[in-house]
C-alpha cells in the first residue's frame, strides 16, 4: 500500500483527489488546517503548510500530490519540511503560457506573463521552477478548466443554477469561443499512471482532446439537467465575465504526451452529468457569483 501526501483535501480537486485515491486503497495523507469537513477514511496532519514547525518530519510518504501550491513560497515552505519522497506531482495551470504563444500550446513552448490570468500564471510559474531546481524528477500537470463532481468554483453550476430556474440564457456574441475541459477523475486516473509507470516526460498538459463552444456546452448543461434552453446572445457587451462564468480567452491545449498514457478520457456530457447531480445535492458548496443579478440588472 502507497502512502501518499495530499495537500489539501476538503475543496473541489484536493477533495477528490483525497477521495480517489482512498477508493483505490492508498493509504491517504491530507495536509490542511481542519476547518473544513475531511473525507471519509483520509489521515489528517493539522498544521498550515507556512508553519509546519516540524510536524512532518517524522512521516515518510511514496509521494506527494500537492494540488494547493500557488506560489514559490508555498513549494518552499513545503519541501523545507518534507521527507525525502520517491514522487512529487504539483499541480499546475495551462495560465503559464503566454496567449501570444502558437497554439495549441505545447509543453515545450516557452511560459511566460499571460496578461488573462495575470500573477496567477507568474506565481504557477515560479512554483514550477522552484521545485525542478530542488527535484528535478518531480512531475508537473498543467490541466485546461477542470470540472465535475465537488466542485466549488461557480462555473458550470452557474449554468445548471439558471436551467435549473428555466431562465434564458445570455451567451456570449455567437457563442463560438472554444472551451478545453478536463474531468477531475481523468486528472486523478493520469495522477495514478505516473505513480504507476514514472513516464520519461515530466511535465504534461492535461485535458481532453477536443474542445467545445460555448453554445454546445450551455445545451448540454441544460439537456442534462431537462430544461428546454432559450438562448440570447449578447453583443452589445464586451465584459463577458460580468455574466458568464468563462473568461474571454480562447485557448488550446496540445494533450498528445498525456493521450499517450491516458488513452480514453471522460466524454464531456457524462462528466457534465456526474457534475450535475453532485451540485444538486451540494449547491451550498458552491461559491457564487452575481451573474445573474447583473443579467437582470443590464442585460434583461
Amino acid at each position: 500500500m502507497k502512502k501518499i501526501l495530499v495537500t489539501g483535501g476538503t475543496v473541489f480537486v484536493s477533495k477528490f483527489v483525497a477521495h480517489y485515491f482512498v477508493e483505490k486503497n492508498y493509504e491517504v495523507y491530507v495536509l490542511n488546517r481542519n476547518t473544513r469537513k475531511q473525507v471519509k477514511g483520509v489521515h489528517l496532519i493539522c498544521a498550515d503548510r507556512h508553519s509546519l514547525q516540524g510536524c512532518l518530519k517524522s512521516y515518510h510518504f511514496d509521494a506527494v500530490i500537492d494540488v494547493c501550491g500557488y506560489n514559490l513560497k508555498d513549494i518552499q515552505d513545503l519541501l523545507n519540511e518534507l521527507n525525502l519522497v520517491q514522487d512529487y506531482i504539483f499541480i499546475s495551470s495551462s495560465a503559464v503560457y503566454p496567449e501570444t504563444n502558437q497554439q495549441p500550446f505545447h509543453e515545450s513552448q516557452k511560459i511566460g506573463l499571460n496578461t488573462i490570468w495575470g500573477q496567477y500564471g507568474l506565481n504557477k510559474i515560479a512554483a514550477e521552477k522552484y521545485l525542478l531546481s530542488k527535484y528535478p524528477q518531480a512531475y508537473i500537470l498543467r490541466p485546461s478548466y477542470l470540472y465535475g463532481p465537488m466542485q466549488n468554483i461557480y462555473r458550470e453550476p452557474f449554468v445548471f443554477e439558471c436551467a435549473l430556474q428555466k431562465r434564458k440564457f445570455y451567451i456570449p456574441r455567437h457563442g463560438e469561443m472554444k472551451l478545453q475541459f478536463f474531468y477531475v477523475e481523468d486528472l486523478c486516473r493520469m495522477i495514478e499512471i505516473i505513480l504507476d509507470q514514472h513516464p520519461d516526460v515530466h511535465i504534461f498538459n492535461v485535458g481532453n482532446q477536443e474542445s467545445v463552444d460555448i453554445r454546445t456546452f450551455v445545451k448540454l448543461c441544460y439537456e442534462i439537467v431537462g430544461t428546454p434552453l432559450e438562448e440570447v446572445f449578447v453583443y452589445h457587451y464586451d465584459r463577458q465575465r460580468d455574466y458568464f462564468s468563462f473568461h474571454d480567452y480562447e485557448y488550446v491545449l496540445d494533450v498528445s504526451q498525456q493521450n499517450r498514457y491516458l488513452t480514453q478520457t471522460q466524454s464531456l456530457k457524462e462528466g457534465l452529468r456526474e457534475s450535475y447531480h453532485w451540485y444538486f445535492q451540494h449547491s451550498q458548496d458552491v461559491v457564487k457569483k452575481p451573474y445573474i443579478s447583473f443579467i437582470d440588472k443590464y442585460l434583461k
